[in-house]
């Protein structure tokens, strides 16, 4: 048997077999994981889906997505008419016609018949929100995926709109499945550099005594793009960047920088201690949103010599649409570890440079015994963890410079997962695809988190839909609005970028320029 290969079935469903995120991250998150044995010999792929294509036409359009968007693009046609025997196209009228699902269940019951064995089921809803109860309320009639030890359900965000939203979907969910059944996915918390945040502070000894309030004076983290909304202005109009990035990507990044040391890598463990964060997240109130959120949204302007319309200028958006394209907050942990350490969380887009990071700005040394000369240039150590692009982790500290004086410089200690490994990096996609099948839910969300992470951000979108605010409020190719400058400057703070980040905006700026 080939090294990593499964011995379990595998059936993979994928409700919206025709739709984007199959093209662009599921099918060859899928054709990865078979090129390195992650799959069983014994695996079947069913795109369902509410356009009529044939056998061979789901195959091809496959086969397009793949070579466009795989991070290893195909080109060994005999390993792609094995991939692609594998693949199958069940159609479906209507997803909410109950014929459908007799018709699936027979079909991976005779797939069952002939591999002479039980399979695992891993149902896949790549479909709009408003489907999401219609096919899951459909499965559990049909007997799909009634038995949880085989069966999984994987479902996209947005988990809900709101937290009301987001508890009724979690009691339908789990009126249909078990919570072990059901899998929230959030693609961050796939990315290699995201999940080395574990192994960094508890496979190493260094850091974790250094890990609290009286080493650590703040926290921020930054998930920044240049790209606007793209085709998604439709979508991203009812959402905006508090849905759509800080309640799930950020607020999980932040459960790993400050959640406890686990007492095993267990999936439960881990969520429990993630829990632990969120319910020590101290809320805040209606009438103090002003003081501890800020949002933009990116007017036209140039990046890196291109000129970019307005947000509201963007397809599918409304002319005079309030939706934040840019949102900051700051919050504090009330717990033994963090008491009175800010955490700050931004993210926007059209913002000068793209970068996902954390960075961890230790307190000053308690007594400066070196001269004023020599300390001219001193700054704080800093601790940046890039998730994305060019992964790496970055510890920023002082040295003495070459002379027969004493004078410091600040220098930089880097590990770089591209020149250290030296290796393709899966995708988020591929380890949460194996995770749902293999059934750790570790990197997924348990239903009390998701309510958690809503119940911080409610408060703040609840104060900003009964105000109106004076957007635009930054241009493109800038790092956000000016309220975000004030919100960390009033606390004798600024933004921090990494050394990376800082050489790329200083070219930003100087082709801005010109």
């Amino acid at each position: 048997m080939p090294a990593n290969l499964r011995e379990r079935p595998t059936i993979i469903i994928i409700f919206g077999s025709s739709g984007d995120l199959t093209s662009r991250k599921l099918l060859p998150a899928v054709y990865n994981l078979f090129l390195d044995n992650w799959l069983p010999e014994k695996f079947a792929l069913f795109g369902i889906d509410r356009k009529k294509k044939s056998h061979e036409e789901f195959r091809q359009q496959m086969r397009v997505g793949i070579d466009q968007f795989s991070r290893r693009p195909i080109a060994d046609i005999k390993s792609w008419e094995e991939f692609a025997s594998h693949l199958t196209i069940f159609h479906a009228a209507d997803f909410s016609d109950p014929t459908v699902y007799s018709k699936l269940a027979e079909e991976l019951a005779q797939k069952e018949k002939d591999w002479k064995t039980k399979a695992s089921r891993v149902f896949y809803l790549a479909i709009p929100p408003n489907m999401i109860e219609t096919v899951a309320q459909q499965l559990r009639n049909a007997h799909c995926a009634d038995e949880s030890d085989y069966s999984r359900i994987v479902v996209e965000k947005p988990f809900g709109s709101n937290l009301e939203s987001a508890r009724a979907l979690n009691q339908m969910m789990q009126k249909n499945f078990k919570e072990s059944q059901i899998f929230r996915i959030d693609h961050y918390l796939g990315k290699e550099t995201v999940q080395n945040i574990l192994a960094f502070r508890f496979a190493n000894s260094l850091f974790e005594p250094l890990w609290n309030r009286r080493y650590i004076d703040h926290v921020q983290m930054t998930v920044a793009e240049q790209l606007g909304v793209e085709h998604r202005g439709g979508y991203y109009d009812k959402a905006g960047a508090l849905r759509d990035m800080i309640q799930n990507h950020l607020l999980q990044m932040m459960c790993l920088i400050a959640m406890e040391p686990p007492v095993s890598f267990q999936d439960e463990e881990i969520r429990n201690k993630k829990m632990d964060v969120l319910h020590a997240v101290r809320a805040i109130p209606h009438e103090q949103v002003r003081n501890f959120a800020v949002r933009g949204q990116y007017n036209a302007g140039w990046i890196e010599g291109q000129h970019y319309p307005a947000y509201r200028e963007e397809a599918g958006v409304k002319p005079n649409s309030n939706t934040e394209t840019f949102a900051a907050l700051k919050l504090f942990v009330d717990n033994w570890r963090w008491q009175g350490v800010p955490f700050y969380l931004r993210t926007g887009k059209r913002l000068a440079s793209k970068v996902s990071e954390v960075i961890i700005q230790f307190r000053p040394v308690p007594h400066m015994a070196l001269s004023g000369i020599a300390v001219s240039d001193w700054q704080p150590n800093r601790l940046g963890i890039r998730i994305q692009p060019d992964e790496n982790i970055i510890l920023r500290f002082q040295a003495k410079r070459p002379g027969l004086k004493m004078s410091l410089s600040t220098v930089d200690m880097r590990f770089s997962y591209k020149d250290s490994f030296q290796t393709n990096t899966p995708e988020a996609y591929e380890t949460l695809l194996l995770d749902a099948i293999e059934g750790d839910s570790t990197l997924f969300m348990r239903a009390d988190q998701v309510e958690a992470a809503w119940a911080l951000v409610d408060p703040v979108m609840k104060s900003w839909e009964s105000t109106d605010p004076d957007f635009p409020n930054y241009p493109s190719g800038n790092w956000g609005p000016e309220s975000a400058e004030i919100l960390i400057a009033q606390d004798g703070r600024s933004w921090l970028q990494s050394p990376t980040t800082e050489k790329k905006h200083v070219s930003d700026s100087k082709s801005d320029s010109n």
